[in-house]
């Protein structure tokens, strides 16, 4: 058995405008890597963190090293783990940075102690670092960095994670641009309660977007990517986020909305010559803002985390 492994714990997008805190979709061309290594020494230890995002190496302060003890206090081992993280992922950025760090220190333990745990329970551990960083229990950027793909959360206690099929032509284009929202932050700025319409049509939109990825609907995914309680909350502290919803789906998405909390927009496309263009349009916005950003075009990533060979 190895004392040591490679991984890349993959950037996700959560809430996908109707499914908030529930449904999730894994992205495979952003994301951490991290090395997980075995030592003699009893415990968890961060020895390295590249990126500059000044974060902790306290393991009980450090997204990675608290979903780890999770993990390590059901274990009778007379060893311990040492964690190293690329963080490429910018916290705060609205596409699962705490996620990809809580999910991959728990994967690496797994698979070093021969996978003992499935994913929904590796899923269970990662929850305890995540709320670390989002001050409550919400799995909605783990469950898709772990299972891959799309993924519903049925319940939190227990914890129930459904894998949604994604239609195989289906593109995603996200904008970051380079503010930070806190997670605890734009959680507090949502009203306690909504108008039964709102509920109504929300839970309607939801239901029609699960029926079209089961079905690869393309038409009915743009028809479904409307979310009316969150999104008019949060989109104002993200600056310029009509006009780039507007020019995302101009430029041909099915549709587009916040990912997560923010500041990161992003958007659905049929085709991944699409899904560029929308990058160009939405790139030739933004750069007229003076606003620095990023844009990334991503396939639907299904595998999820993985080894790094």
């Amino acid at each position: 058995m190895k004392d040591e492994i490679n991984i890349f714990s993959p950037a996700t997008v959560a809430n996908v405008s109707c499914g908030f805190d529930v449904l999730g979709f894994c992205l495979e061309s952003v994301g951490d890597n991290m090395l997980i290594r075995k030592t003699k020494k009893k415990g968890i230890y961060i020895t390295k963190i590249k990126g500059d995002f000044d974060l902790p190496y306290e393991t009980e302060l450090n997204v990675a090293g608290v979903s780890a003890l999770a993990m390590y206090q059901t274990l009778n081992v007379d060893f311990g783990f040492e964690i190293e993280i690329d963080k490429k992922i910018k916290p705060g950025s609205g596409i699962g940075s705490s996620a990809a760090s809580a999910v991959g220190s728990v994967f690496g333990m797994n698979q070093l102690l021969g996978n003992p745990y499935n994913k929904t329970q590796l899923t269970q551990f990662a929850i305890k670092g995540e709320a670390l960083a989002s001050k409550c229990e919400h799995a909605d950027n783990l469950a898709p960095a772990i299972f891959g793909g799309f993924t519903l959360v049925k319940s939190i206690v227990p914890l129930v994670i459904l894998e949604i099929p994604s239609p195989s032509n289906l593109y995603a284009t996200i904008i970051h641009p380079q503010i930070e929202i806190k997670t605890f932050e734009a959680r507090a700025i949502l009203p306690k309660t909504i108008p039964l319409n709102n509920a109504i049509t929300q839970w309607a939109n939801f239901g029609s977007l699960i029926h079209a990825l089961h079905t690869n609907d393309y038409d009915l995914i743009k028809q479904s990517l409307n979310d009316v309680i969150v999104e008019p909350h949060r989109s104002k502290l993200i600056p310029y986020y009509n006009e780039v919803k507007k020019t995302m789906i101009n430029a041909g998405a099915l549709g587009a909305g916040i990912s997560g909390s923010g500041p990161s927009i992003f958007s659905l496309s049929k085709g991944v010559e699409t899904a560029k263009h929308v990058a160009d349009n939405v790139s030739n916005l933004y750069a007229k803002t003076g606003i620095a950003f990023d844009v990334y075009v991503s396939k639907i990533n299904t595998q999820g985390i993985q080894i790094i060979k």
